[in-house]
């Protein structure tokens, strides 16, 4: 395991769940979605196409802080619409530096333009700690059967 692998690597590790709403569902079913999934984002789709990504950072600064009503806002209303996205091809490093230069947590992750997974910045950091626990226990197994 590579500390800088492929967001390719890392989706085969995670999986490939992603999970979607209609621009059209109110804010407080994309929330009750995320809660019923354990997601802090969901993609925001029409048929295929994707059109932006709600997070529950747009429900606390777009809906709660401007006194809306969650069961009366489109998520249309609130999404980011300009999303920053990933491919497969993209490294771990590549990935943190768009998360750290765009201030966002999810990265959607297309292929030709076909949706093929989402990593947030908890996977990242997961997937280096792995990495780098893995590589330290094999550093660690070749110095204790080194003969002295």
């Amino acid at each position: 395991m590579n500390p800088n692998g492929t967001i390719s690597e890392i989706l085969n590790y995670k999986g490939t769940n992603v999970w979607f709403i209609s621009p059209e569902a109110t804010v407080f079913d994309a929330v009750q979605l995320m809660s019923d999934k354990n997601v802090g984002a969901l993609l925001v789709t029409e048929g295929d196409q994707l059109v932006g990504i709600i997070s529950e950072r747009d429900y606390t600064r777009k809906v709660v802080l401007k006194g809306k009503s969650s069961r009366q806002t489109a998520v249309r209303e609130i999404l980011s619409g300009h999303v920053i996205q990933a491919t497969p091809a993209n490294t771990v490093e590549e990935c943190l530096r768009l998360m750290t230069d765009h201030r966002i947590r999810h990265l959607p992750v297309l292929d030709e333009g076909r949706i093929v997974g989402i990593v947030s910045i908890g996977d990242l950091v997961n997937w280096i700690i792995t990495a780098q626990t893995t590589r330290i226990n094999q550093l660690q197994t070749y110095i204790d059967g080194y003969p002295t």
